[in-house]
Formats: C-alpha cells, structure tokens, sequence
C-alpha cells in the first residue's frame, strides 16, 4: 500500500516563512560583493593603463626647439653698424626691424632657457651715456627680442627659448648704434681721443663687438681724451634675482 505524503504542517510553513527573508539577504550580498569585485576589477585595470601611458611618456625624450627652428643663430654676429653719430642714442623706433638686423627674431614671450643678465656702462669723456629702456621691445606688436633691455640702468637681459650664444655687436645693432674697435656711434678714436673697451675691469682686445655675454659680466666702453683719468667699473651691484 502506498503511502500519502505527510500534510505540510503550519508550523513547516512558518519556517519556511521566515527564512525566505535570511536567504534574499545573502543573495543581496553575493550581488553586491560580485559588482563591488567587478567595479574594482576595472579600477585597477584604468590605473595600470595610465600608470603605463605615464611610464611610456616619461621614458620617451623630450623634444625642445632648436635655435634654428627658433631663428637664433648658432653664432652670433660680431660687428655692429648703422647710427654713426654722436650720443646720447635713443631707443630706435622701429625695434623690430633692428632685431631682425641683428639676426635675432622677436618672440611672443621671453625665453627662460637661457637667462642671463649683463651690464653695460658707457662712458664719454668721463660721463655717462644712457642705455635705454625698451631695446629690442616692440610694445604696439607685443613682440620682444631675446636680447633686450627693461629699463634705462644698463642692465641688459638674455631670455632665450634655447641654449646660445649672444653678443655686445647684436645689441648694438638692435640699439642702432655703430661700434668698431676704434669707434662707438661718431665717436672715433685719433685726433688726441681715444676709445677703449673693458669686461670686468680688465681691458678687451679687438672689436668690443665680438664680446659674448657671459652672467653678471660689467661690460664698459669708454671714450675720451687720451690720458683722461677715467674710474671703470669691474662690476654691478646685482638686484636680487637677477
């Protein structure tokens, strides 16, 4: 004889019941675990991605311009013609032009590759002659040389966008002043004159033109009688910072 299944009982009901709520709880934590498992699957996987990309960039070299992509050239000129008369010399104006003459290009900023300061002092029968302000600075173009000057105190700054070399003949061409090894502007040694040039204090032989621009250099060009006792100075007091 065959025997009945056994009646479910209220009390098998009930247990049934009130573990349905236990069992949906653990499901829910199983869900919520796999997507946390999930979500922290793909973190890892986008930072290594970019820790990779940041890796590869790093260890790739840099390429910075060239003075031949930014116009300056290797070497600079070494002669300085034009303005042929007697001081005081204003600031030209069209800077831009005498820039360009000076075989340098004007740029949209000041560089911070190369950034150096010298001072130049000129002296003419034992007075000075001022530098100007804004050598190598087209204010209406917003354009500005590497090789310029800010203020009218003599102090010449280098802020090139590469590496090289500048010199006293490129500025005086971009100041429109002539200078040779016997004259600056129409002032020419002979005739009882004399004129003479001097870097730190020590006298440079040849063409002033050609002195190079080395940091905190006191370049001084100097012209007057022979004999005339004239104090040239060996340095600058340096503002801090510059």
């Amino acid at each position: 004889m065959s025997r009945k299944p056994a009646k479910k009982t209220s009390a098998d009901r009930q247990a049934r019941a009130a573990a349905l709520p236990e069992q949906a709880r653990r499901a829910e934590r199983r869900r919520r675990t796999l997507i946390a498992l999930a979500v922290s699957v793909v973190v890892l996987a986008i930072v290594a991605a970019i820790t990779f990309a940041l890796v590869r960039t790093s260890d790739e070299p840099t390429s910075s311009p060239t003075p031949a992509e930014t116009g300056i050239p290797t070497a600079p000129m070494k002669t300085a013609s034009r303005r042929t008369t007697d001081p005081p010399w204003s600031a030209p104006s069209d800077p831009s032009a005498r820039v360009r003459a000076a075989g340098l290009p004007m740029l949209c900023e000041e560089g911070n590759v190369e950034h150096i300061h010298a001072h130049l002092d000129v002296l003419v029968d034992g007075k000075p002659v001022a530098v100007p302000a804004n050598i190598g600075i087209d204010q209406p173009a917003q354009q500005i040389s590497p090789l310029h000057t800010h203020d009218a105190n003599g102090v010449i700054h280098i802020e090139s966008p590469v590496k090289a070399t500048f010199s006293l003949g490129q500025f005086m061409t971009e100041w429109d002043v002539a200078l040779t090894k016997d004259a600056i502007g129409g002032l020419k040694a002979g005739g009882g004159n004399e004129f003479r040039a001097c870097v730190n204090g020590k006298e440079y032989a040849g063409n002033p033109a050609a002195i190079e621009f080395r940091s905190h250099d006191e370049i001084a060009l100097v012209y007057g009688p022979a004999g005339q006792k004239t104090d040239v100075p060996s340095s600058y007091d340096w503002q801090e910072g510059e």
